[in-house]
């Protein structure tokens, strides 16, 4: 069975009371780095680079991030998006820039997500999320619905779960199923031919689907690759450049 799968990678450094954070994020669709660093618990540099994008005009969004320069850090990864309209920017680079944030604010020196999300049957599947290789989150998802587990049971992905989370979750918990949700959520690609798409749809939910840009985002073809029996090479390249800030992992598929 096919399985989509996201990797999230983060080190950073502290001196003093200036850093450095490095995250990385690859997936089916998508291959991002952001670094970031502060001084003093504010935001001093950043930067985004797109190694892999679903559409020609995803790389220009990396620009967008210096929109987030003098934040302060704060432990919340949702919170570059009080920072920002986040219509007018990647939301994945987005996603990365406020996790290597909260990361940095809270002093980790390394942090690795993995998500899985197999493919559904008759609209199910259950998703799962790995914290340093531990089992942190395990839903049953019928639809857009999470069944279970009790505590999650009834939440809608597709509405209001941002703030149910931040409300009713510790911070690390809120950042993990945040990840979650968008993973099973974008997941559903997997189920179309994206390379049949001549450029990005004009919806304006991102960077590239602005109603202004998307017709000139043209699809990258065979930029969608698959996972399923290779979750090692998730963020393999990237593990020299993260290895310059903090150890790597070990013992982690």
């Amino acid at each position: 069975m096919s399985t989509f799968r996201r990797r999230v990678d983060i080190a950073s450094s502290q001196q003093h009371a200036a850093g450095e954070v490095r995250a990385t994020l690859e997936d089916d669709f998508h291959h991002f780095r952001v670094w970031a660093r502060h001084d003093r618990g504010v935001l001093t540099a950043i930067g985004g680079e797109a190694l892999r994008y679903p559409y020609s005009a995803c790389p220009q969004a990396t620009e967008q991030l210096q929109q987030l320069l003098g934040m302060p850090l704060d432990r919340i990864a949702h919170s570059v998006t009080r920072q920002v309209d986040a219509q007018h920017q990647c939301t994945h680079l987005l996603d990365l820039a406020g996790l290597a944030i909260a990361n940095a604010a809270r002093q980790t020196i390394r942090r690795r997500y993995d998500i899985q999300v197999p493919q559904r049957v008759n609209e199910h599947t259950r998703a799962t999320l790995l914290c340093d290789g531990i089992e942190q989150l395990a839903w049953e998802v019928q639809g857009s619905i999470i069944q279970a587990p009790t505590a999650y049971a009834g939440v809608n992905l597709r509405e209001g779960m941002a703030r149910w989370a931040l409300n009713n979750l510790s911070n690390e918990e809120a950042e993990a199923a945040l990840l979650l949700r968008r993973c099973t959520l974008i997941s559903l690609g997997r189920a179309y031919n994206l390379d049949a798409q001549a450029h990005a749809a004009s919806t304006g939910l991102c960077y590239s689907q602005q109603p202004e840009r998307a017709v000139f985002a043209s699809r990258m073809i065979g930029s969608t690759w698959d996972f399923s029996a290779a979750q090692s090479a998730l963020c393999a390249d990237d593990q020299d450049w993260l290895g310059q800030l903090a150890p790597s992992h070990t013992g982690s598929a």
